[in-house]
């Protein structure tokens, strides 16, 4: 029985107290026997938590009582046994490492965020093959290589990198293949590519859009189609199947 619930969520948010906050999400994860990752930075947070959907829903609630957190939506999915190992609550540069300094959201403007389109927009473009204005849609793997050749997209672009930080220069390389598409950049949760969209559009792409939630709020909120494979998830579930059930077994 699946009994272990694993989520997973970020928000760009100005956090000014990331010390504090580190030591009270630390205590309250440990008081609630939870077991995972929480990555804090000036820019925001990224966590990946699992435990008794009780206490995982506790948590949540107590963060949402932070107005910076208040319209937290974590994804979700379940395991017969806990996927961590232990609880880290850290506070690092930037809660997810592209070392692009410029590339930073900007939180007074709605502008200065990459556009979101809904897991069943994308699925509908990707049936059509055109977006609604009758450009050409592709989509952008903005995973590690060896994330991708887990599963992807059918057809999706995957510029082999290796860590994100090479993004940007990737990006450089193959600006013009993307020139003129509408290009929808994804990752397993939503964080790397809505970073990757921010960039496309600093580099002058116009019609660029991330994933809203990733691979996993696409499996969730879809059928699964026109994605090949499974989804690398780094934790010791190592990949979930579009059902978002655990496709390799521990060990």
């Amino acid at each position: 029985m699946n009994s272990i619930l694993n989520i997973s969520a970020y928000k760009f948010v100005p956090l000014a107290d990331t010390e504090v906050l580190r030591e009270r999400l630390a205590s309250h994860a440990a008081a609630l026997q939870l077991k995972g990752t929480i990555l804090l930075a000036t820019e925001g947070i990224n966590l990946f938590l699992a435990g008794p959907a009780e206490q995982v829903h506790a948590f949540v609630a107590a963060l949402r009582e932070d107005s910076r957190f208040s319209d937290l939506s974590p994804k979700e999915s379940w395991s017969a046994t806990q996927p961590f190992k232990k609880m880290l609550v850290k506070v690092k540069r930037e809660i997810i490492r592209m070392d692009h300094p410029a590339i930073q959201p900007d939180f007074t403007s709605a502008e200065g965020r990459a556009p979101a389109v809904p897991a069943a927009t994308v699925r509908r473009w990707l049936d059509q093959g055109v977006d609604d204005e009758g450009r050409p849609v592709v989509t952008l793997d903005t995973r590690n290589a060896f994330e991708v050749d887990h599963g992807t997209f059918e057809g999706a672009i995957d510029w082999r990198i290796e860590k994100f930080s090479e993004f940007p220069a990737a990006l450089r390389a193959h600006k013009n293949e993307l020139a003129g598409k509408t290009v929808v950049s994804f990752c397993t949760g939503g964080i790397r590519c809505e970073k990757a969209a921010m960039l496309m559009r600093e580099e002058g792409l116009d019609h660029v859009y991330q994933l809203e939630g990733g691979i996993l709020k696409y499996f969730e909120e879809t059928d699964g189609a026109f994605y090949s494979g499974d989804c690398f998830v780094f934790d010791e579930r190592r990949t979930l199947a579009p059902d978002l059930s655990a496709s390799t077994p521990p060990g």
